[in-house]
């Protein structure tokens, strides 16, 4: 809590309100190494400022930095299934079809049979609808590991 402290510190010296705006926010993330778009800086205040004053003051900050760590390790996996996502999703049409699915499986050298795939997008596909969209894919990707 001290070290955050004393993170948040090093920033607000710059803001005149004692809250962290995405300009600022951004400094903070170039020094964690992590170089977001204004966009998805804007995101990150808006996902904790509570208080709608589009800043982050130091419980708001304490969230974010706890969150960000959480999301840490999740977010290195993610974005190695989101490139798988994308391998399989040929078409890229945000979706994984039985034709893609069945490709990707080729590709791998896999043998499986006409039965196995279906099986596959029907375990995959929650929704039923007849394809597996990115979320879905996240959600049994998560089953396998």
């Amino acid at each position: 809590n001290t070290d955050f402290k004393a993170a948040f510190e090093v920033f607000v010296q710059d803001a005149e309100d004692g809250c962290i705006s995405t300009k600022e926010l951004g400094k903070v993330m170039r020094m964690l190494g992590q170089n977001p778009t204004p966009e998805e800086l804007q995101e990150m205040i808006d996902e904790v400022d509570e208080d709608g004053s589009g800043t982050v003051d130091f419980n708001e900050f304490l969230v974010m930095m706890v969150r960000c760590m959480k999301d840490d390790s999740k977010a290195k996996s993610e974005e190695e299934l989101s490139n798988i996502f994308r391998m399989f999703d040929k078409n890229r049409d945000g979706y994984i079809d039985i034709e893609e699915l069945q490709a990707m499986l080729k590709s791998t050298g896999e043998t499986t049979s006409e039965e196995e795939v279906e099986e596959l997008m029907k375990d995959g596909d929650k929704n039923n609808d007849g394809k597996i969209d990115y979320d879905e894919f996240l959600e049994f990707m998560k089953g396998v590991e």
